[in-house]
């Protein structure tokens, strides 16, 4: 019987294609295969199955004449910046065999030169063999070019990401506008969910097609028909796209297990991944601590702890940083696990009893004490290793994800995280008792630069909000626009609209004055600006700025205007309860599991083709059975544009409550902390992503 395991296992046994071709050889790979490999053995698998050396994918790398063989692995068409650094590092070596694994399919590869005709064999790759040997410098050389899909990282048990698709996100009503800007004035788009595939431009029909071809492999390796469903104007076209991928209709025919798989569009609930409503360890540790160079998702974990070394300025570059990818360890595994999908506390709870087993094994002189788990206490149980090699070899996934925790727990930007909480936890209740334009308003006495004006300590305290933190609470009171109460019913609506004009013209003043009184610029800030430091940000580049994020926040609140049933994620208060948050998913979830299998009009079925429309013909005068997404034992949740950690534990929850023994696995592009949000709403080329031509 088809589990959620056997769609946790594909992107090993993909990346078992590679590990048979890399002995003896040096093997180049891009940053996004690598973050793909991070979470499927990493560098180890390669070296264990005989590779030489991993090197960056770049043009500065190259090979001495002691090493023949090469093994490109990269995430992108075989076309334009790709070509050039393989034939550079191939003309700067001596290799006489050569193997290029892509990522990006034959046919996707076809789309990309504009053939539209079928094709026997890989007439593409073939070319590229050829090219591979000429570069080489004999055609007797060996030259082998092929598609596996390795954009699949198994993060837990219960979620897969897609490093590869890390900046698809759904598209907002500026890209409608751009979209609506090049077309006749008779053909215009009346709104997001009217826009299909073959009117986006060619890279992201590309990236689209790479995505769905992927899935198309992975219901091909454990030999599923998949009944896909969709919520959301890019949920609808990722769907589509797969309904209709030209070996999927032959797969439907003679797969012999069932899975539902729904689609869900990010920008339906952006609420839920820009606020700190999350009780939830992971979500804490990834906002807090450094990403790893070249990923997305996994973290530095500071490892000087667990050695002798003195604390100092190099000491940083000393060690190499630790991280959360902890494949061998089935322990490690099992904590991670806990600090994914538990609570906060049990989570920290669990680190420690974790730490106090391993350290219990080893004979290590621990002295246990009960009571509220710090992170001085935590500390003190892992330098308790440092004393034995073997000891610290054996555990050092467990020590790893427990210096995570540790370091997250006294990290000076987490009381940040309680002060946003409070600041939504107050325009929650206030949106139900004021209108919009009020609740607004709340929001300018925190714009203030930190250290004052005069570079006082006004607002120098650590749990006082900066320029990130005022972002993420426009983005959070922006989706929920729409959930305030209707402003004064005598107000005239030209006038309300002049009002929240000047309003918002004065908060991106202030927005603009916070910017450019900071003395370092955040990631988020940079990517915002186009700014490396504060001294190349002139006044005029951070309002430009500041005023093009308006305008994409002023489209949040109508992401759903489309649904007919799930409008909201809203629930005011009543005068005994307080207002609440409705996360979209647990919604979402809700109706699938309904014991009266009801048909939610949102959950739009996209795999009928003509069958569908035929049955809904036959509705109209008799009833009609149609596909539902529990009909099936495995379903598949895919979050185009992020899922947080707090929403793999509320999908956990849903499932155990509502239909226990269900097998349920969390599909996403990227696992979201808060300030990805911003980034990805206003610093994304969402309409061009970067596909290496």
């Amino acid at each position: 019987m088809l589990t959620a395991e056997d769609f946790t296992r594909f992107p090993l046994q993909m990346w078992e294609k590679v590990l048979s071709k890399v002995k003896k050889a040096v093997v180049f790979m891009d940053d996004k295969c690598a973050e793909a490999l991070h979470w499927n053995g990493g560098t180890a698998a390669l070296l264990e199955a005989g590779a030489r050396n991993l090197k960056q994918f770049s043009s500065f790398e190259a090979c001495g004449a002691n090493e023949p063989k090469a093994v490109f692995v990269v995430s992108t068409l075989l076309k334009g910046r790709t070509v050039d650094i393989i034939k550079d590092i191939i003309s700067l070596s001596h290799f006489q065999y050569c193997v290029v694994f892509t990522t990006v399919a034959h046919s996707v590869h076809l789309l990309a030169n504009n053939v539209t005709a079928e094709m026997e064999g890989n007439p593409v790759f073939e070319q590229f063999e050829e090219k591979l040997c000429e570069w080489m410098g004999n055609m007797n050389y060996t030259a082998e070019v092929m598609h596996v899909p390795l954009v699949f990282a198994p993060v837990s048990q219960q979620l897969l990401l897609t490093p590869t698709f890390a900046h698809l996100f759904p598209l907002l009503s500026p890209d409608l506008e751009t979209l609506n800007a090049k077309r006749p004035e008779k053909k215009r788009f009346g709104s997001l969910i009217d826009i299909d595939v073959h009117s986006v431009p060619a890279e992201l029909q590309i990236e689209i097609r790479s995505l769905t071809s992927a899935l198309n492999a992975m219901f091909e390796a454990t030999g599923t028909r998949e009944e896909s469903f969709a919520v959301g104007p890019m949920s609808r076209i990722i769907a589509g796209e797969l309904a209709s991928h030209p070996q999927a209709k032959n797969r439907r025919k003679t797969a012999p297990n069932k899975a539902s798989i729904i689609f869900v569009d990010r920008t339906m609930d952006l609420t839920g991944a820009v606020g700190h409503h999350g009780d939830n360890l992971a979500e804490k540790i990834l906002t807090v601590l450094k990403p790893l160079p070249g990923h997305v998702t996994d973290v530095q974990v500071d490892m000087l702890e667990l050695t002798s070394l003195q604390r100092t300025h190099h000491s940083q570059n000393t060690l190499a940083p630790g991280c959360l990818a902890q494949n061998q360890s089935p322990a490690a595994q099992t904590l991670w696990e806990a600090m994914l999908t538990s609570k906060h506390k049990e989570a920290v709870m669990e680190v420690r009893r974790q730490l106090v087993e391993a350290a219990s094994k080893e004979k290590l002189p621990i002295k246990m004490s009960m009571g509220r788990v710090t992170p001085e206490q935590l500390c003190s149980y892992m330098q308790l290793f440092r004393s034995s090699w073997g000891a610290l070899e054996s555990h050092c996934g467990v020590l790893q994800l427990g210096l995570a925790a540790a370091q997250t727990l006294r990290h000076p930007d987490l009381p940040r995280w309680d002060s946003c909480l409070a600041f939504e936890r107050l325009l929650l209740q206030a949106l139900g008792d004021s209108d919009f334009l009020t609740v607004l308003k709340q929001l300018l006495p925190l714009m203030k630069p930190r250290g004052g004006v005069d570079g006082s300590a006004s607002r120098s305290r650590e749990d006082e909000c900066g320029p990130d933190e005022l972002i993420l609470l426009l983005v959070y009171l922006y989706s929920l626009a729409d959930e305030a109460q209707p402003a004064h019913p005598n107000a005239e609506e030209d006038e309300e609209e002049e009002e929240l004009e000047k309003l918002e013209r004065e908060l991106i003043g202030a927005l603009t004055f916070v910017i450019t009184r900071e003395t370092e610029l955040s990631p988020l800030l940079q990517k915002l600006t186009g700014c490396a430091n504060p001294e190349e940000l002139t006044t005029e580049r951070a309002h430009s700025s500041v005023e093009d994020m308006f305008e994409t926040l002023r489209g949040l609140s109508h992401t759903r205007d489309h649904l007919k049933q799930l409008r909201s994620v809203y629930t005011a208060s009543d005068g005994v309860h307080q207002a609440t948050y409705r996360p979209f998913l647990r919604q979402i979830l809700e109706e699938v599991f309904h014991p009266e299998r009801v048909e939610c009009p949102d959950i739009e079925h996209m795999s009928g083709g003509l069958t569908d429309l035929l049955k809904t013909g036959f509705s109209m005068f008799m009833k009609v059975s149609r596909p539902h997404p529990s009909d099936n034992p495995v379903l598949l949740l895919f979050l185009v544009g992020g899922v947080t950690p707090s929403e793999l534990r509320l999908v956990k929850e849903v499932v155990t409550t509502h239909k226990p023994g269900t097998q349920v696995l969390v599909l996403s592009t990227r696992l979201l902390r808060p300030t990805d949000v911003p980034e990805l709403l206003f610093t994304t080329q969402r309409l061009a992503p970067d596909i290496g031509v």
